[in-house]
């Protein structure tokens, strides 16, 4: 299982490995600050075990450094942990030259054995994947300031927007927001067009 930061909680970890007999794979961030400086501080210079990945795409030039440490005898305080992950993604963007840099810290039970820098990092992009569906559910429909909250109307909006999402770029479009701002020009007949109803 992967999650972001929110649930990167000891009892979480324990439950997964010990009642579920799951794996996990949970990003820290600066809300376990103790987690996270014992992470930053680990010998991460001197760790063999990398994977290096390019691509280009929307818009982006990115290049990706997985670095993974095995931490079983480094005594790093969290229920099952096996190994720390360091990745590092470096990002240009194509039509500004405009360069971000980050850096995210991750916590696995997969021994090294089991999951290699590669594999890590795929996982990895697999939950930025899931990321990425909720941020434009979030900043395109503001689903985070939804005041629908009672019974399954949470749910029942939530399947609506993803419907839409699909939807749109199912038709091809790439800009979930410039779809809606197209489908906006002519609201009682291009949204049924959309969905093939007369």
């Amino acid at each position: 299982m992967t999650a972001d930061a929110l649930h990167t909680h000891r009892d979480h970890a324990k439950w997964l490995v010990e009642a579920k007999r799951a794996h996990y794979l949970l990003v820290v961030k600066r809300n376990q600050p103790t987690l996270h400086n014992a992470l930053c501080s680990l010998p991460w210079k001197e760790v063999t075990a990398r994977r290096y990945d390019r691509e280009a795409g929307h818009g982006r030039r990115e290049t990706r450094s997985v670095r993974t440490l095995t931490v079983t005898s480094l005594g790093l305080d969290f229920p099952h942990v096996a190994q720390a992950v360091k990745i590092h993604r470096h990002r240009t963007d194509l039509k500004t030259g405009k360069i971000t840099r980050e850096t995210v810290y991750a916590i696995t039970d997969l021994t090294a054995r089991a999951a290699s820098p590669q594999a890590i990092g795929q996982l990895v992009r697999a939950q930025w994947g899931i990321e990425a569906v909720r941020h434009v559910r979030d900043t395109t429909f503001g689903e985070g300031a939804s005041k629908i909250r009672t019974g399954h109307g949470p749910e029942n909006m939530a399947t609506l927007r993803s419907f839409a999402i699909s939807t749109l770029r199912t038709a091809g479009h790439h800009s979930i927001a410039a779809g809606l701002r197209e489908l906006s020009y002519t609201p009682f007949t291009r949204p049924l067009d959309l969905i093939g109803l007369p």
